[in-house]
């Protein structure tokens, strides 16, 4: 569950700096590094963070607003549409299962940090739900879901002060990927868990603000600091086939309406994820997922290559 704001005003720090930082009036309009020489706003109680220095030219603008992005919300016909086109992913519940089940055998009340969390991610409703779980979770922009707004660049947060952290559809949308995960790295306690998915075979999405893919030893190799627990595919050929299909679609008939009505009629080609074999799915993987724990050590090279779990 969310944890108050006041308590994650205690956790914050000086993204420049890493000084702790002040409350300056009672009005909650500044804070300050508690060297008292840069100060931020805070606009309807969200603490507006960034790092102009480290992270110059890397992140999104941030914002106090809405999202850069449309995002839409659906309800009746729509909203079964889109469960259909889009289902929950069982391999994303499994993952969170997991994930979950590690934390609390290590911590009573673990902390969790959500990188992107202006939209409450596929699977991760279990994270703001849960009272034993105390939740921290930015964005670049400011959403009910969030208790800051940051850059992933430079987390505005302290060494070593997380159990968990998820970051979920997230890193082809930065600049930097290897600086936030080095972030990542950084707020994470010793072993502390890490939980990625990130796309390799999608179309184009988020329009200007999409940069980057990953085949699934490229994901690890992103993760190189990290000892890993677990990583494949979260969704599979299948589901690459329907995003195939509706950018050709929209393409021939310049309509992305046209993609959408296909995409619909053809939902079930989904279903065949679960009839390729995991190595054909990681060739052609719609997206990919890693859970791994913090380490001191950098797998090599020989490691990544031998790692490979394809079908060539």
């Amino acid at each position: 569950m969310l944890l108050d704001q006041k308590e994650v005003l205690a956790l914050l720090r000086c993204p420049r700096s890493g000084a702790e930082l002040d409350k300056l009036d009672d009005q909650n309009a500044k804070v300050a590094s508690s060297t008292g020489d840069i100060h931020y706003e805070v606009v309807g109680g969200y603490p507006i963070l960034l790092c102009s220095e480290r992270c110059k030219g890397l992140g999104w603008q941030l914002s106090s607003d809405a999202s850069a992005v449309t995002r839409h919300t659906y309800s009746g016909a729509m909203k079964v549409m889109k469960r259909l086109v889009s289902p929950p992913s069982g391999v994303t519940k499994k993952n969170v299962d997991t994930l979950i089940s590690t934390l609390f055998e290590l911590r009573r009340k673990p902390r969790v940090l959500i990188i992107g969390g202006g939209t409450i991610g596929e699977g991760m409703e279990r994270f703001y739900e849960d009272e034993n779980i105390e939740l921290v979770s930015f964005d670049v922009y400011a959403s009910p879901n969030v208790q800051f707004v940051a850059d992933a660049h430079c987390i505005p947060l302290s060494d070593n002060s997380f159990d968990a952290v998820i970051i979920q559809a997230v890193l082809e949308h930065v600049m930097d990927p290897g600086m936030v995960v080095s972030e990542i790295h950084r707020v994470l306690k010793p072993n502390g868990l890490v939980y990625a998915e990130t796309p390799f075979l999608q179309h184009v999405h988020e329009g200007p603000y999409d940069f980057m893919r990953f085949t699934e030893s490229g994901h690890r190799l992103l993760f190189r600091q990290f000892s890993l627990v677990k990583s494949g595919v979260c969704s599979g050929a299948g589901t690459q086939l329907l995003w195939a299909l509706e950018g050709f679609f929209s393409g021939l008939f310049r309509s992305h309406w046209a993609g959408k009505a296909i995409k619909l009629s053809l939902f079930w080609v989904m279903l065949f994820d679960r009839l390729i074999p995991e190595k054909y799915n990681v060739d052609a993987a719609n997206g990919v997922f890693f859970l791994g724990s913090k380490s001191e050590r950098s797998i090599g090279n020989a490691e990544i290559v031998a790692h490979y779990k394809g079908a060539q």
